[in-house]
Order: C-alpha cells, then sequence, then structure tokens
C-alpha cells in the first residue's frame, strides 16, 4: 500500500503542533520526499537522525508504540484536548516502564545502548 508524501504531511497536523517539534522517521519515501522536507522546514520541525539499516535503534523497537496504540485506541488528534491525551500518557509513565524497556533492550544488543 503506497502513502504518498501529501498524505504524510497532512497527518502531521501543522495547526495543532508548532515549532520545536522534534521528528524521527525512518527514511521512508513519504517521510524523505522533497514535499515532506519542505513542510518540515516551514513549519520548523526539527528531524532527529536515523542511523541507516539500523532498525534496533527505532524507537519503535523500544516497546513503546504497542502499548501507546493500545492506549489511544485509533484516536485522530483533532483538538489541542486529544494531543494533551497523548502528554498525558507519556507523563504517566513509571520508571520501570523505561526500565524494562532497556532491560529487554540491553538482552537483543549490548551495543545498541552506547
Amino acid at each position: 500500500m503506497s502513502f504518498p508524501a501529501s498524505q504524510f504531511t497532512h497527518s502531521l497536523r501543522p495547526g495543532l503542533l508548532r515549532r520545536g517539534v522534534v521528528l524521527q522517521h525512518d527514511n521512508a519515501t513519504p517521510h524523505s520526499a522533497n514535499l515532506t522536507q519542505q513542510w518540515l522546514q516551514r513549519y520548523g520541525w526539527e528531524i532527529l537522525p536515523h542511523p541507516a539499516h539500523s532498525p534496533d535503534l527505532a524507537p519503535s523497537d523500544f516497546h513503546l508504540f504497542g502499548p501507546l496504540k493500545r492506549h489511544l485506541g485509533g484516536m485522530a488528534f483533532e483538538t489541542e484536548d486529544d494531543i494533551s491525551e497523548l502528554r498525558n500518557w507519556f507523563d504517566n509513565l513509571d520508571v520501570d516502564f523505561f526500565r524494562a524497556v532497556a532491560l529487554a533492550k540491553m538482552h537483543r544488543s549490548p551495543r545498541g545502548l552506547r
């Protein structure tokens, strides 16, 4: 299934997210397309580099997105309150959640945390 850059940039919701956003993506074609890069630059979003051929370093590999998807249940971010719900979820994660993630990561690839 194709996901064009125009659809990707539309999903980023510039009206709700302001300057200062840091985005990491996997360099897939819609993410690295000129249209997307121009959009990100226009809105002042910073790109956090993703090392090439390094799926072990992807944030989704840190067991974060599964629990996040279950919590949000397919919610679309249409309002500031919707985004606040996402912030609240992150704010309420306890240290044990991140400890378990780090230990799992170390077990899979000790070099991945250096």
